[in-house]
């Protein structure tokens, strides 16, 4: 009798959408792990004009986030929370940019996870006040680019996968 049961080799996978949001520039990127190692799937940002109407270059980021929510099919979306800012007219516009992010996601039936700028800079640098070039560098390095993400929004929106990606793995883990 064979004692030695043969099962195939199952690889976890887990897709994740990171979203920096931006009126001017949306950047977003999409990671996948396999068998506990992180691949770039897509990365890439909308740029809106600002001669646009504002309603008009919301409609364009949703539409286009949506769009590729449905090419990729990630598994969950992450976006990067509001940092403090001076000026109270474009901190209302990130509001309502992050607004549309959110919205993407959730009326594709994806759960929806929020960072701070320091939790993601702490997660992928190590350093909560990072720059935005090192920040691009370690996604460089994390992800085992030939090429560095540009521009820095696309680096960033795949920082804030990585991020996702890195509190997912720990609560896994702290489950188990």
């Amino acid at each position: 009798m064979d004692l030695f049961l043969k099962t195939p080799n199952f690889f976890k996978i887990m897709r994740v959408m990171g979203i920096d949001p931006g009126s001017k520039c949306t950047g977003c990127g999409i990671i996948e792990e396999i068998d506990n190692e992180l691949k770039v799937v897509y990365w890439g940002s909308i740029k809106t004009k600002a001669r646009q109407p504002f309603p008009q270059r919301l409609k364009l980021i949703y539409d286009e986030l949506v769009a590729v929510i449905q090419n990729f099919k990630p598994d969950e979306v992450a976006v990067e929370d509001m940092f403090f800012a001076t000026n109270v007219k474009s901190a209302l516009k990130l509001g309502q940019t992050r607004g549309v992010a959110i919205l993407s996601a959730v009326n594709e039936g994806k759960p929806v996870a929020e960072y701070s700028p320091l939790e993601v800079k702490q997660s992928v640098v190590g350093y909560g006040r990072a720059e935005k070039e090192q920040v691009q560098n370690m996604v460089t390095i994390l992800l085992k680019l030939k090429e560095k993400p540009e521009p820095f929004d696309a680096s960033d929106a795949l920082a804030v996968a990585i991020c996702h990606m890195h509190a997912t793995s720990a609560k896994l883990k702290f489950k188990a």
